[in-house]
C-alpha cells in the first residue's frame, strides 16, 4: 500500500450532482475563471506549498486545490479567518484545534493543514481497507472537511450531502496540476 497521494488525474470528479450544477457551459466557464483567478494568487505559495507536498509526499496541487476552495486563497479572509472567525488560515483549519501554527498565509500554516489531510487520508484507509485508492483519496479529502465521524459508508461519495465538496476539490487539483502545480 502507497504512502504517497498522487491520484488526481485518474479520479472522476462528477458524481450525481455535476450534471445538475454543472450543465450549461457558462456556469463551467465562471468555474475556470475561478480557478485561473486562484492559480495567479497561489504563485505567491507555489514554493511554501511544493516544499510541503514534497515533505508529506501529497500532490502539491491537491494542496494548493484545497486552499482555493476554502478561502479563494485568502481572498475570503479577514486577518486569516473566515466571517464566522470558526476557522483559520489559506486552508481554514477550525479553531478547536490546541494550536494554530504559524500565520495564516505561512508555510507552517500550509504545512499543519497539509498534515491534518494526510492524517484524515489515513484514517480512511485504516476504517475502509476494501475502498479503492480513489475512494480513499475521496474520503480522505472529505475527512478533512467534515471529521471522520462523517464517513461511514461509500455510495459513489464518501460525503453523502458534501459530495460537491470533494469533487470541487479534485476539479480544483486536476486543474492546477494541468497548470503547473
Amino acid at each position: 500500500q502507497t504512502t504517497c497521494y498522487f491520484l488526481l488525474g485518474r479520479i472522476r470528479t462528477c458524481a450525481r450532482v455535476c450534471k445538475f450544477a454543472f450543465s450549461s457551459a457558462t456556469g463551467m466557464d465562471a468555474v475556470k475563471q475561478t480557478f485561473q483567478i486562484d492559480s495567479v494568487r497561489l504563485r505567491k505559495y507555489e514554493i511554501p506549498i511544493k516544499r510541503v507536498a514534497r515533505n508529506l509526499c501529497l500532490d502539491p496541487a491537491l494542496i494548493a486545490a484545497i486552499i482555493s476552495q476554502e478561502s479563494r486563497v485568502g481572498l475570503l479572509l479577514n486577518n486569516g479567518w473566515d466571517q464566522g472567525r470558526r476557522k483559520f488560515g489559506l486552508m481554514q483549519v477550525l479553531q478547536q484545534y490546541p494550536n494554530l501554527y504559524g500565520t495564516w498565509d505561512s508555510e507552517e500554516h500550509i504545512n499543519q493543514c497539509s498534515n491534518i489531510l494526510v492524517v484524515a487520508i489515513n484514517e480512511v484507509r485504516a476504517r475502509h481497507p476494501t475502498w479503492t485508492t480513489e475512494q480513499q483519496l475521496r474520503g480522505g479529502i472529505c475527512t478533512y472537511r467534515s471529521r471522520i465521524g462523517n464517513v461511514q459508508v461509500y455510495d459513489e461519495d464518501p460525503c453523502q450531502r458534501d459530495d460537491h465538496y470533494v469533487n470541487n476539490v479534485i476539479r480544483r487539483a486536476q486543474y492546477f496540476k494541468r497548470n503547473g502545480f
